[in-house]
């Protein structure tokens, strides 16, 4: 299998109940800032972005709370697994994401984390509103609905 094959936007965690919880109006693609430790943990497979956020202080935007584990072979030049991580967008975007956050109330939602075709970490970051108990009820029901649908779908044919 070739290199260049297995790094199409291949993803390496996924925040799947962020769609769920919040309904996800616009997304971002932000690089990371990342140690040479924690890229080796993420070609591994091994992150996750289930409890994180995007904060935003002075002027930067910030991944809160995602953990990358130790490199095995790291040794003493390991990474902390839970520190916090600059993520890097261009002025107008930040100014976008701060400003929806603080005017609107809105909450900036890591998606995905991801390698893209040139081999760089990539941050799928969503900019979200959250949902009402009913408006899940309401996504929970069209799933259900969805689900018994294909199979008699398939029953039939």
């Amino acid at each position: 299998m070739s290199r260049d094959t297995n790094k199409k936007t291949r993803a390496v965690a996924e925040n799947r109940k962020a769609r769920f919880s919040y309904d996800v109006l616009d997304t971002f693609e932000a690089g990371l800032v990342l140690t040479g430790t924690e890229v080796k943990s993420l070609r591994e497979g091994q992150a996750n972005i289930q409890e994180s956020y995007a904060s935003s202080e002075d002027g930067e935007i910030w991944l809160i709370n995602s953990y990358l584990p130790e490199y095995l072979q790291g040794n003493r030049f390991n990474h902390e697994p839970r520190r916090r991580r600059k993520l890097l967008l261009n002025k107008k975007e930040m100014a976008k994401l701060s400003q929806s956050v603080d005017r609107e109330g809105m909450t900036m939602v890591p998606l995905k984390i991801y390698f893209n075709d040139r081999g760089r970490a990539k941050l799928l970051l969503g900019l979200a509103r959250g949902k009402k108990l009913h408006d899940k009820r309401e996504t929970e029901k069209k799933r259900d609905w969805a689900r018994e649908k294909s199979r008699l779908l398939k029953e039939r044919g």
